[in-house]
């Protein structure tokens, strides 16, 4: 790979001066064989290695089933290569962060699993640097021990020489910009793309690395792979699917884009007809700036799914063909009403998922299931890792005053309502690098946090759901709305009282006495807590994090809802992970977790519905 790390080293010093406006001789002149590739992929299994559960809608009726589990994405893996032909396995990046595998074992069980694929390439996703370029050194070193050596990709990502870790010695030691497979005599390029923006903004890479301009990357090494007679170029992209689509049409000389980022389902109506929500088709066809056609895919999510795109390159690398469908990765136990389901409804379920060529029932692969109950088998000593402390008992309400808290008088939190709430908000105000205040529902937070220490349990415990934290730009006004929006659903007898609002950098006087759109007053802003307060200005644009359940609506957040989905980043930041680091942040400045100052709980008067103050 000498001539790519020449080409790494020497990014930003110029551009190759080729185009790709190709005259017919000069296709005749690259022209090779035609050739068929099978490309197996997946991304952003963020260290979700054991199965979850969903329902889906499997022969007419709601169904319980198991899904996903990186055992079972082996095993299709391994049954697709067992029947030969040209494959090509990809992952499209965030393999790392996002569930107790990563707080525990810091990407070793990732990489473990990903090596029972072995697969040839792997994006840097922008979760990858969530603790520096020294904690991804870490998960490639983890990644590299075994025999796979899988190639780790990311043409635009510059990691300074001799600084990074990453690059201590070459800027091509642990990240290439592309890799060249040759089947039946015929080349492939695959170059790697990562998210530059968001990386920068909402990860943590070390501050001299840098992330160039994902178009103008990608076209460099495009070219360059085509100056070396290469004309079948596959962009391994952790993009996003939108971002991915206008990526096709603005570049030259790429036939198949697959992505990540974005967790984009795609598939057709069979899927909707099961309770999934898809992105596009699967693939989704574009055409590249030369008029030619490109196919886009991506895999979902948490190793859910495994993509399966079969492409047909004609002799001067054109696509002539490309089909597949996401494999969606199912157990063998259905239940429905808590009942496991047998007979000829079991019957009906099976012959249904036979005719879904997107639904793959499937055993995890058991060499697979081994080495992940390794793993397994340290979690409960693990959790009981000492992260940090509180100085004292951290109250959990979700109304001000309630008898909820086990180990506080209701007369502490009368006034003020939940300490811990209010805690669990700012830590997503601080791990949340761009946004200007924190809103979180009451009843996301889950019990007190009691005087001594604080473990990893202690942090899963509190936050046990699979939410993540999502940025959504929105204007004073629409905040005021969705405050009014939850505490109209909190007061609901059909609603949930764990629709109460906490928030950090903002602040409200709640008056349950007055009227819908009457109740908050008083409400100041302080972004970041960062400077002084200041009355909401209803008009200006914030940037407001949350969690990703309220972040679509729910629990009476219906403004989030609405909120268009360019004005929404889900930064994939698991919020129990998000507050084991905050406390160890607080821990390592040697500081206690504690009650936060008065002026920074978010509701600072609170009068009930008989008009009293309490």
């Amino acid at each position: 790979m000498q001539a790519a790390s020449i080409l790494k080293t020497t990014l930003l010093s110029f551009v190759i001066s080729f185009s790709l406006s190709l005259s017919s001789a000069h296709a005749d002149e690259a022209a090779g064989k035609p050739l068929k590739l099978r490309i197996l992929h997946m991304n952003d299994h963020h260290s979700h290695l054991n199965p979850s559960t969903t329902t889906l809608k499997l022969a007419g009726e709601d169904t319980e089933v198991e899904l996903g589990g990186f055992a079972r994405a082996v095993a299709l893996y391994q049954a697709f290569e067992a029947k030969g032909g040209n494959i090509l396995k990809l992952h499209a990046g965030d393999a790392t962060t996002g569930d107790l595998y990563y707080t525990l074992f810091k990407g070793e069980a990732d990489a473990t699993m990903m090596n029972q694929i072995c697969f040839d390439a792997f994006e840097v996703g922008n979760h990858e640097f969530d603790d520096g370029d020294s904690g991804l050194k870490r998960f490639l070193d983890y990644l590299k021990a075994d025999t796979c050596d899988t190639p780790v990709l990311g043409a635009n990502v510059i990691p300074r020489l001799g600084t990074s870790p990453l690059a201590l010695t070459s800027s091509t030691d642990y990240i290439q910009p592309y890799i060249i497979k040759e089947y039946e005599g015929e080349k492939v390029g695959i170059i790697g793309v990562n998210i530059a923006g968001k990386t920068k903004n909402s990860s943590n890479p070390d501050r001299t690395t840098q992330f160039a301009n994902e178009q103008r990357t990608a076209q460099q090494y495009i070219n360059a792979l085509r100056n070396q007679g290469i004309n079948k170029i596959i962009l391994l992209s952790h993009y996003g699917y939108e971002n991915d689509l206008e990526l096709a049409k603005n570049l030259r000389g790429v036939d198949v884009i697959v992505g990540g980022d974005s967790h984009s389902l795609l598939g057709g109506e069979r899927l909707t007809s099961i309770g999934l929500e898809p992105s596009g088709p699967y693939p989704t066809q574009q055409t590249n700036k030369d008029g030619d056609p490109v196919c886009i895919v991506q895999a979902w999510q948490y190793s859910n799914a495994v993509g399966k795109l079969d492409v047909n390159f004609d002799r001067s690398g054109k696509i002539t063909r490309c089909q597949g469908t996401p494999r969606i990765l199912l157990g063998h136990s259905f239940k429905r009403n808590g009942q496991e389901v047998t007979g000829e409804d079991r019957k009906a379920i099976m012959a249904q998922i036979q005719a879904y060529p997107e639904l793959q029932a499937i055993r995890p692969n058991p060499s697979a299931e081994a080495v992940l109950a390794s793993y397994a088998a340290k979690v409960d000593v693990l959790t009981k890792e000492v992260i940090g402390s509180a100085a004292e008992n951290l109250c959990l309400v979700r109304f001000p005053g309630e008898a909820r808290s086990t180990i506080c008088d209701p007369a502490l939190t009368k006034s003020k309502g939940s300490d811990i709430s209010n805690i669990v908000a700012k830590a997503f105000l601080e791990m949340s690098n761009t946004s200007d205040i924190c809103i979180q529902n009451g009843g996301g937070v889950r019990t007190d946090v009691a005087a001594g220490n604080i473990t990893i349990g202690t942090a899963y415990t509190l936050l046990p759901f699979a939410n993540t934290l999502t940025e959504i730009e929105m204007t004073g006004q629409q905040i005021l709305d969705v405050l009014e929006e939850a505490i109209d659903y909190a007061l609901d007898p059909n609603g949930s009282s764990g629709a109460y609002p906490y928030a950090s950098g903002l602040r409200w006087t709640l008056d349950l006495s007055k009227p819908f759109g009457k109740r908050f007053s008083n409400v100041e802003i302080n972004s970041r807590l960062a400077g002084s307060w200041q009355a909401i200005n209803r008009t200006k644009t914030y940037k407001v994090v949350t969690n990703s359940y309220t972040a679509g609506g729910k629990d009476g957040y219906l403004t989030f809802g609405d909120i268009p989905d360019n004005q929404k980043t889900d930064t994939f930041l698991d919020y129990a992970q998000s507050f084991v680091d905050y406390v160890k942040r607080e821990t390592s400045a040697g500081r206690p977790v504690t009650k936060l100052p008065t002026a920074e709980y978010s509701t600072q008067v609170f009068i009930d519905k008989n008009g009293i103050q309490q």
